[in-house]
């Protein structure tokens, strides 16, 4: 079974936007794109995945049509590892992450997708069987800066049933309208996104301690000084999140090795795809760390992300962006009840994404 097309589907789909629109220092968006990656083999059988965009789906979008796909095409479309780990080694000149391994993990996603539906079973049958067929969700809100809208958005998503939220806040102000938003017994994550030195980050830390914060992500700039991070952790006494800035197993590696964190966070569109996520998870767990994986996608990136959690032995639970989007790819498919996510039980993916939204929303 050859691979005959890969096809870049690049969508823009609007949502309503419950907060200030001119938060200094920050772009708001009103607006997201959606990468899907459509791959069909000689044979007519056509799989789904995505690849990372957020500010880089028409990069990714030529490193696909200009580099990946005239390589791929031809190619045994059964081959999913040998093939993805030999295009990394060739395009590796380019650097190890990246556009190019953006693009790489929306096919290797696509391919598994394919793999599913040759053999007529879930993708989580195919990586080890499935130990739960629905997942806890967090609510991932957008950046707001206004305490109001904070705590307006944290008490509507734990009405819609929620039992997890993720801020995108750093301050005091946001964070502390947040947790009287939720009450005191609900997790609440904070993202803050790299905007500190580690001297800050403890600082911030400590600031920020009252609000019984899960945990803290990407606190510090760089996000590649894992001994910073280690250092804000046992200095400050809170739990670290990182990972989604991390593309290869060898960074994962040092991440552990330097003790930067407790929960780790691997971007199944950025590190390659299933087979390179499968991967750290297994180093993650050599070292004690729990793997609690980057996924604020709306598109197969979400759906392959459910699928490799469904084979966990614990559940953890699975980023979920809030926002109320005008139409979405996969209709409610993907929508939370109760705050849990249910792992589509079709072969492959489990679910095909509307292509008249598709149609709709794309982007030339």
């Amino acid at each position: 079974m050859k691979i005959a097309k890969v096809e870049p589907i690049l969508i823009n789909i609007p949502y309503r936007h419950d907060g200030p629109l001119d938060v200094p220092g920050h772009a708001i968006r009103t607006s997201l794109d959606f990468l899907f990656v459509r791959v069909e083999t000689d044979d007519g059988t056509v799989g789904w995945g995505e690849a990372f965009d957020f500010g880089f789906a028409r990069t990714t979008r030529s490193a696909i049509l200009d580099y990946l796909a005239p390589r791929f095409v031809g190619q045994d479309a059964r081959n999913i590892v040998a093939l993805s780990d030999r295009m990394q080694h060739q395009f590796r000149n380019a650097g190890r992450g990246g556009p190019l391994l953006y693009g790489l993990s929306g096919i290797e996603i696509a391919l598994w997708d394919i793999a599913g539906k040759e053999a007529g079973k879930p993708l989580c049958e195919l990586l080890g069987g499935p130990a739960r067929t629905t997942l806890p969700a967090y609510a991932s809100l957008a950046r707001f800066g206004e305490p109001e809208a904070v705590g307006r958005n944290v008490a509507a998503a734990v009405a819609a049933g929620y039992k997890w939220i993720k801020l995108h806040e750093h301050e005091v102000a946001e964070t502390r309208a947040a947790r009287e938003a939720m009450g005191p017994d609900l997790p609440l994550l904070l993202d803050t996104q790299s905007p500190w030195n580690v001297a800050e980050a403890i600082d911030a830390a400590d600031a920020l301690a009252e609000f019984d914060p899960y945990w803290i992500e990407e606190p510090v700039w760089p996000v590649e000084d894992f001994e910073g991070l280690a250092k804000v952790a046992e200095e400050a006494g809170v739990a670290i999140a990182a990972g989604e800035n991390a593309a290869t197993l060898i960074e994962f590696r040092r991440m552990f090795e330097a003790g930067a964190v407790s929960f780790v966070q691997p971007s199944i569109t950025k590190v390659g795809g299933i087979h390179a996520m499968q991967r750290i998870i297994a180093l993650a767990d050599a070292w004690g760390v729990t793997t609690v994986p980057h996924c604020p996608y709306h598109g197969a990136g979400l759906v392959a992300t459910l699928h490799v959690l469904a084979t966990r032995p614990q559940a953890v639970p699975v980023e979920h962006g809030y926002f109320d989007f005008e139409a979405h790819p996969y209709g409610d498919a993907l929508a939370q009840q109760d705050g849990m996510l249910t792992v589509p039980d079709g072969p492959g993916l489990g679910i095909e994404p509307n292509l008249a939204v598709l149609e709709r929303y794309r982007v030339d």
